[in-house]
C-alpha cells in the first residue's frame, strides 16, 4: 500500500511540476515567422548578415539591451547588474554581471550545468581580435584596448592567437566582474556592448565545434531564451526554449508611457519569459509566397513586402478592410536603416578619386530615379535619404541635405564634360580613353531584385550608360562584396544600437574588408570619425557628422538611397507584441492565445 501511495505521490508531483512548467516555455506554443533572405550562420563573431543575427540575438546575450517598452528607446542592463561604472577620464569601465546565469545544455558540457562567468565575455571579445577569425566586427575593439595590440601582433607572426595571454585592458577581476581599459574615451562602446558580437561565448563550444578559421556557424550555444534545435540551410530554422534560462518576467511600463503601452504591460504582467516553447522560421524569398503564408495563417506576424503594400494597406498607413475585420493589427515605423548603393573605389571603371571618376559616380547618382524607386519599388514606404545617418538614430540632423538631386539632364552634361561620350553610335557611352563602359551591379536572382534591376536599366539608359548584373545568392554577394569583388551593389545597413557611428563606420578606411564595402579612403574622414567617438551625443559631435556627410557627397562612394518604412501585420492571437525598431523579432516577449488561434484557423 505504501509503495502504491508513493507511486501516486510521485505521479502527482510530476503532474504538478509539468503543469507549473506550462506557465512558461510551453512546447505547445509555436511562433511561426519568416525571413525573406537566407541566413549565413550563427557565430556572433563571424556572421554579419541581419537575418542570422535575429537568431543570434535569441541564442546569445550581451551585457546590455534595449528596454522593450520604453520610448524613446534606451539601453538597460541585461546580463550586467547595472550600467557600466566609468572612470572620470572615460577610459576604465567596470561591469558586474549577474550570478546564476547558465548556458543552454550541450554535450560539450558533459552533463553539467555551465554557469556564465566574466571570463566568457573576455574570451568572446578576444575572438573579435583574433586575426584567424577575421571578424567583420573587429572594429568594435581593434586599436581600442590597452595591451591588446601586442597580443594581436604576435598572433599575426605565429598564426595563432594566445587566448591565455593576459590583456591589461580586457580582463575578469573575479568570477563576476569585468574590467575594460580603453586607449582613449569611446562613447560608442556602450552601444557595442548591447550587440551580438560582444555577447558571451563558451570557450569549450568554440574549441569543440570551431572550423579551421575558429568559427562556429552551426553550433550556437548561449545563455539566451532559445537554443537552435533544427537548421536546414536556406529553408527552415527551429528554435526551442532554453530550459536553463533564468527567471525573467514581462517588463513593466516606464513612467509616462502612453495608454497603449500601459495596457500591454498590464495584460502581460507576471508572465515568465519566454512563453512560447518553439519558434519556427521559414525562409521565403519571394513576396507572393510570403503573403500567401500569412493569409493562410501559417505566419503569426510578418513585415509586408514593399511590392505588395496595396494588398495590405489602403493608402499608405491604413489596413485594408479585410484584415481589419480579422482583427489583424498594423504596426509601422521608420527603420534605423539606410538602403544605399555603394561604388567600389578600387574598381578600374567606377573607382578612383580623380575628377573624371568622381564625375561618373555623381552622374550615376543623379541619373538614377530614386523618386521612381520609392513610388514603384517601395510603394511609397520609404523616404529619400538626405544624409548617411537615418532618423531615429543619434547624429541624424533634420534639415541637413547633402545628396545629389535626381537630374538626368545635368547628369548627361556632366558625362559629356568629362569625356564619357558615345563614340560608336550604339547609344551607349564609352570611357574617356575609348574603352567600353559597362556598369556591373550585384543582384540576387529573386523576382524582387529583378524589378529593381529594371529600374536601374531604365534610368541608366536615359543618361547613355549600360548596366549589367552579377547574379548571385545573397550570402555569396555578401562574401564578394566584403573582399571587393563587386563593382556596385545596392545594400541595406541597419543600426541595432542607435548610434550614428553604425553608419559612419561604413566608410572608415580601417574597416575595408570588414564593413567598408566601398573601400573608401579619406584621411580627413578617418580623423573626423575618430573624433566623433571621443565625443558624447550633442551639437559638437553633430557638426563633425555633418562634415563627414559633406565629404561623402563630394567623393560619391555612395548613392545615399532611402530610409525605409516598415509595416508589420500581427495576428490577433499574438500577445505582447510592441513594434521595436531595434528588436524586429521580440520572440521572448511574445505569447500566443492558442484557443483563439485554433478557432480562427
Amino acid at each position: 500500500m505504501q509503495s502504491v501511495m508513493a507511486v501516486i505521490a510521485i505521479a502527482s508531483a510530476v503532474s504538478i511540476a509539468a503543469a507549473a512548467d506550462q506557465k512558461w516555455a510551453d512546447p505547445g506554443k509555436t511562433i511561426r515567422v519568416m525571413f525573406p533572405i537566407a541566413e549565413t550562420g550563427f557565430d556572433p563573431a563571424a556572421s554579419q548578415d541581419y537575418y542570422s543575427d535575429h537568431v543570434q540575438r535569441a541564442v546569445f546575450e550581451p551585457l546590455y539591451s534595449f528596454d522593450y517598452l520604453a520610448r524613446p528607446y534606451r539601453l538597460v542592463p541585461n546580463l550586467a547588474l547595472a550600467m557600466p561604472d566609468i572612470s572620470a577620464d572615460g577610459r576604465t569601465w567596470t561591469i558586474r554581471i549577474k550570478q546564476g546565469v547558465y548556458f543552454a545544455d550541450d554535450p560539450v558540457f558533459k552533463g553539467k550545468k555551465r554557469e556564465l562567468v566574466a571570463d566568457d565575455f573576455v574570451y568572446a571579445w578576444k575572438r573579435l581580435l583574433d586575426p584567424r577569425v577575421t571578424s567583420p566586427f573587429n572594429f568594435y575593439l581593434d586599436g581600442k584596448i590597452v595591451g591588446a595590440d601586442a597580443v594581436q601582433a604576435k598572433a599575426r607572426q605565429t598564426g595563432k592567437f594566445d587566448y591565455d595571454a593576459p590583456i591589461e585592458g580586457m580582463r575578469a577581476l573575479d568570477r563576476y566582474t569585468l574590467r575594460l581599459v580603453l586607449t582613449e574615451p569611446d562613447f560608442v562602446m556602450q552601444g557595442y556592448l548591447s550587440q551580438s558580437p560582444m555577447a558571451a561565448v563558451a570557450r569549450e563550444v568554440v574549441e569543440a565545434y570551431g572550423d579551421t578559421g575558429g568559427r562556429v556557424m552551426a553550433n550556437p550555444v548561449g545563455t539566451g531564451p532559445y537554443r537552435l534545435a533544427e537548421w536546414r540551410r536556406g529553408q527552415k530554422i527551429v528554435l526551442e526554449a532554453n530550459r536553463n534560462y533564468r527567471e525573467e518576467f514581462f517588463p513593466a511600463a516606464s513612467d509616462g508611457a502612453d495608454a497603449r503601452t500601459q495596457a500591454l504591460a498590464a495584460a502581460m504582467k507576471g508572465r515568465r519569459l519566454p512563453q512560447a516553447g518553439r519558434v519556427e522560421i521559414s525562409i521565403i524569398e519571394e513576396s507572393n509566397p510570403q503573403f500567401l503564408a500569412f493569409d493562410s495563417k501559417q505566419l503569426d506576424y510578418f513585415n509586408v513586402p514593399f511590392d505588395l503594400i496595396p494588398r495590405a494597406l489602403a493608402g499608405t498607413d491604413r489596413l485594408q478592410l479585410a484584415y481589419a475585420k480579422e482583427r489583424v493589427t498594423l504596426h509601422r515605423d521608420i527603420q534605423p536603416s539606410l538602403s544605399y548603393t555603394y561604388f567600389n573605389m578600387e574598381d578600374p571603371v567606377v573607382g578612383g578619386y580623380t575628377p573624371d571618376k568622381i564625375a561618373l559616380r555623381r552622374a550615376i547618382i543623379m541619373g538614377f530615379n530614386t523618386p521612381d524607386l520609392i513610388n514603384v519599388w517601395y510603394q511609397g514606404q520609404a523616404r529619400i535619404a538626405t544624409q548617411p545617418i537615418p532618423p531615429n538614430v543619434k547624429g541624424h540632423q533634420p534639415g541637413l541635405d547633402v545628396r545629389a538631386p535626381h537630374d538626368p539632364k545635368l547628369a548627361r552634361a556632366l558625362l559629356d564634360r568629362f569625356g564619357y561620350v558615345d563614340r560608336n553610335g550604339d547609344g551607349f557611352r564609352e570611357r574617356p580613353d575609348g574603352k567600353p563602359l559597362t556598369l556591373m551591379m550585384g543582384s540576387s536572382p529573386s523576382g524582387r531584385d529583378r524589378e529593381r534591376d529594371e529600374l536601374w536599366v531604365k534610368s541608366m539608359r536615359e543618361i547613355g550608360l549600360r548596366v549589367d548584373f552579377v547574379k548571385q545568392k545573397w550570402p555569396d554577394l555578401v562574401k564578394m562584396g566584403r573582399v571587393g569583388q563587386l563593382q556596385m551593389w545596392q545594400v541595406g545597413w541597419i543600426s541595432l544600437y542607435g548610434e550614428g557611428d553604425s553608419f559612419t563606420q561604413l566608410l572608415y578606411s580601417p574597416n575595408i574588408d570588414k564593413s567598408n564595402y566601398a573601400r573608401f579612403r579619406n584621411a580627413e574622414y578617418d580623423e573626423l570619425y575618430r573624433q566623433t567617438r571621443r565625443l558624447p551625443d550633442g551639437a559638437e559631435r553633430n557638426k563633425l557628422f555633418a562634415r563627414m556627410a559633406e565629404i561623402t557627397a563630394a567623393f560619391n562612394p555612395w548613392d545615399f538611397g532611402v530610409y525605409r518604412i516598415e509595416s508589420t501585420l500581427v495576428r490577433p492571437w499574438v500577445q505582447g507584441y510592441a513594434k521595436h525598431i531595434y528588436m524586429e523579432h521580440p520572440w521572448k516577449f511574445l505569447d500566443l492565445d492558442t484557443s483563439s488561434q485554433k478557432a480562427r484557423k
